[in-house]
């Protein structure tokens, strides 16, 4: 079946930085897109980022564009969200998502002022 498995989240104080991971298995990862969304609490969830398969197109929403930076390794089935320059106004948890139905448990950022 289909997994998503996130992790690098936690603690970091404005400025900093954090690399989110998300391993995937149980379909052919080098043939779909795949998604980065968050939510923070009392709002709803939203895209952050994508990327195509085989990498070459990204999108962002424009809150985090150039901050955040999308990747994904195909030999690993793992896509990457690189968060720098990191603000109050990220935390939230961090979900991958592919083909919209299929999401991770998340991994919670927190940035503190």
């Amino acid at each position: 079946q289909v997994q998503l498995v996130e992790s690098g989240g936690g603690l970091v104080q404005a400025g900093g930085s954090l690399r989110l991971s998300c391993a995937a298995s149980g379909f052919t990862f080098s043939r779909y897109a795949m998604s980065w969304y968050r939510q923070a609490p009392g709002k709803e969830r939203e895209l952050v980022a994508s990327i195509s398969s085989n990498g070459d197109d990204t999108t962002y929403v424009d809150s985090v564009k150039g901050r955040f930076t999308i990747s994904r390794d195909n030999a690993k089935n793992t896509v990457y969200l690189q968060m720098n320059s990191l603000k109050p106004e990220d935390t939230a948890v961090y979900y991958c998502n592919w083909r919209r139905s299929f999401w991770g448990q998340g991994t919670q950022v927190t940035v503190s002022s």
